[in-house]
């Protein structure tokens, strides 16, 4: 089945939040001289960017529930826009931390609505596939965005970054309008009481927590990669962003396998790659200091590691349901496992060195794997149920036929809903 061409849409909003998300990555020491700050200061923004994100996301999202979806997603687009055209005016840092809060908390309501979208325009056998396209707005802004902004940022400005961004803001806003049709509010078929009702499920909450552990394996890692790929393996500093390009080109074609898979195999596909990512990340820290393996599992680990999320969203979809307040929630706990995967890696490093990062996130991949055999466990049960349900049905079916040379021409209508 296609996928609608609104989801394609979608991922271009996806990428502009993104490209926003990574900008300081590559502009740090020319934002410090701007703002009068230091580099770690500005490291801070980008924490401050994902605590926005994780924690304001969702109160964002409960207020636009009252508007219809494609209204609500324009109101996000302007608080997205208005974030970026802050930070490029900011003549100080306090300014700059406003402006940062002012774009994550958009930014992850944005992921939410979309996402919700996203499933009210394909049928649920083929949400995983338009996940993964709308998804591919996030592989995209690392294999793109990033360097992109960089460049602006190294030849017209750091300023001009933020313009650049604004603007594409403005163009996926202008597709959107054009782009995605009519659809219901965000919290239609239920109010806010109804929504925060889909948190009693456990499955939805472990499901919450399995996200946030593939994603903090992967980021305890990706966090590093320069540090670890220069003083760790030994690659030139020129060598490393061609290397990251290549990480990023990995994660797309990742993404896109993931959403082929996730319909059917939602909680195999998430076991396989934990487990692959488990030995992609041990194998990285055993052989981080040759750089051909070195190369093979940094890839590997691109493949298996962000990639995850079209199997992720179909899982907590169907644990509590598709609407915009459990996807804002999902991608706060998702921003949760960025924010454990960079800062505890960080305090690692401090204590035992460049390797320690990637023994966390080979540690974070196997709580991954613990935090699905309840998952696996359920699904054995509901199997053996339905087994047992159909065993009865023919039982009773058998009995119903017996004495007879054929079967009555309602027999066969009636007896299947004959229950032992």
């Amino acid at each position: 089945m296609r996928v609608p061409r609104a989801v394609y849409v979608l991922a271009l909003g996806i990428f502009a939040m993104v490209t926003s998300e990574f900008v300081l990555a590559g502009l740090m020491p020319q934002m410090a001289a701007g703002l009068g700050a230091t580099v770690p200061q500005i490291g801070y923004l980008i924490t401050a960017f994902a605590v926005a994100m994780s924690v304001g996301g969702p109160f964002l999202t409960v207020g636009v529930m009252r508007l219809r979806q494609k209204r609500a997603l324009a109101v996000l687009f302007g608080v997205f826009l208005v974030g970026n055209v802050l930070a490029a005016v900011a003549s100080d840092y306090g300014t700059m931390l406003v402006a940062r809060i002012i774009t994550g908390i958009a930014s992850q309501a944005f992921f939410g609505v979309a996402l919700s979208v996203c499933a009210q325009l394909t049928p649920p056998e083929a949400r995983g596939r338009a996940i993964a396209v709308a998804m591919n707005g996030l592989m995209l802004g690392t294999l793109l965005g990033l360097p992109m902004s960089t460049l602006i940022g190294e030849h017209l400005g750091w300023r001009a970054a933020f313009w650049a961004i604004a603007a594409l803001t403005v163009g996926a806003a202008v597709c959107t309008a054009f782009g995605v049709p009519r659809l219901e509010r965000a919290d239609a078929g239920g109010g806010l009481r109804q929504e925060l009702g889909a948190f009693r499920s456990p499955r939805l909450w472990l499901a919450l927590s399995t996200s946030t552990l593939i994603i903090g394996a992967t980021f305890s890692v990706f966090s590093y990669f320069n540090p670890i790929l220069t003083e760790v393996t030994g690659f030139g500093t020129g060598t490393v962003p061609l290397l990251l390009v290549a990480y990023g080109a990995a994660t797309v074609v990742g993404n896109t396998v993931v959403g082929r898979l996730a319909d059917r195999h939602t909680v195999a596909v998430l076991f396989c790659g934990l487990v692959l990512n488990l030995g992609f990340l041990t194998g990285f820290a055993l052989l981080a200091h040759v750089p051909v393996p070195a190369v093979v599992f940094m890839m590997g680990i691109g493949l298996v590691g962000v990639t995850m999320n079209p199997a992720m969203v179909t899982r907590v979809q169907r644990a509590g349901n598709a609407r915009a307040l459990v996807n804002t929630v999902h991608s706060s706990f998702i921003t949760l496992g960025v924010i454990v995967g960079s800062l505890v890696g960080g305090m690692v490093i401090s204590a035992y060195g460049l390797r320690a990062p990637i023994w966390l996130g080979a540690g974070l991949a196997a709580l991954g794997i613990v935090s699905l055999v309840p998952e696996l466990g359920w699904r054995r049960q509901r199997r053996r149920t339905s087994l047992a349900v159909a065993g009865g049905a023919g039982v009773a079916g058998a009995g119903t036929g017996a004495g007879t040379s054929a079967p009555a021409p309602g027999a066969a209508c009636v007896t299947p809903t004959a229950g032992p």
